[in-house]
């Protein structure tokens, strides 16, 4: 690192977690980022102000003024842009030393597959458990680390399914079957403006405790968060003995997964 990178990561250099060597972990790192919304935005920020050296961020929407509300990576004069590109602005600002990779698409399978075994860490900000059960059979048939959340009224959960450890549950594991959709999302039923950026700031913490090595990450554990009366509350995930996707027998199988295209919000 040099003298300007020392100062600008200086007061996270001073955690003993972190020091100038985990430092130069995050710089080395590679996230991919589902979705830069209500929860991707603040994830993606502050990953690229901590000083992750890639985001790779993926989405198929354009910014709306109804975003606005939410979205903090995205700015009224940025209406009409692809969201990709609109964070990808906001991120530089930010920190012009990182390298941001915009997908402004839905991802194949293939590309899925090899974005998750590309990456170092895998955060699911989308808002669709069709995307989710997609993203969860990509990171565990790569082993990569994923990180999930969701928010909506006044509620949202964040959870860590980490593959590398064998006894670790995956997605699946928590929602046995893909629920149908139900209706339910911050279109039809709102969100509170604050609560997607308090999800996807432990999104981010929870990506750089896994890059980092730190700490206890939310691994085999769902936090849950009740904003309205502002309470959180921990239950404990296990691995299911016979999930399709992390069970040994189907983890072989994972890696040649058929799956549809990947929305990318």
């Amino acid at each position: 690192m040099n003298d300007e990178q020392l100062l600008r990561y200086s007061r996270q250099i001073l955690l003993p977690q972190v020091d100038v060597d985990g430092q130069q972990t995050l710089l080395d790192a590679r996230a991919l980022i589902i979705g830069v919304g209500g929860l991707g935005s603040p994830a993606a920020m502050y990953l690229a102000a901590a000083g992750v050296g890639t985001l790779v961020v993926c989405d198929d929407d354009r910014v709306d003024l109804s975003n606005l509300q939410r979205q903090i990576a995205h700015h009224s004069d940025e209406i009409g842009l692809p969201k990709v590109d609109s964070a990808q602005r906001t991120l530089l600002r930010l920190n012009p030393e990182i390298k941001v990779i915009p997908i402004p698409r839905r991802l194949s399978s293939e590309e899925l597959a090899e974005e998750a075994r590309r990456s170092h860490v895998v955060l699911d900000c989308s808002d669709n458990f069709h995307t989710r059960f997609l993203v969860n059979a990509a990171c565990v048939a790569a082993r990569t680390p994923l990180v999930s959340g969701a928010v909506i009224r006044f509620e949202g959960q964040v959870a860590v399914f980490d593959s590398r450890c064998d006894q670790s549950p995956c997605y699946q594991c928590l929602f046995p079957d893909e629920p149908a959709e139900r209706g339910e999302s911050c279109a039809r039923n709102g969100v509170a403006a604050p609560v997607p950026g308090i999800i996807g700031s432990v999104q981010a913490v929870e990506a750089l405790k896994v890059l980092l090595g730190a700490g206890r990450t939310l691994n085999g554990r769902l936090l849950l968060l009740d904003a309205l009366n502002m309470e959180w509350t921990t239950l404990r995930v296990r691995k299911h003995p016979r999930c399709p996707i992390c069970s040994e027998a189907p983890r072989r199988e994972t890696s040649h997964h058929a799956a549809q295209d990947l929305p990318g919000r």
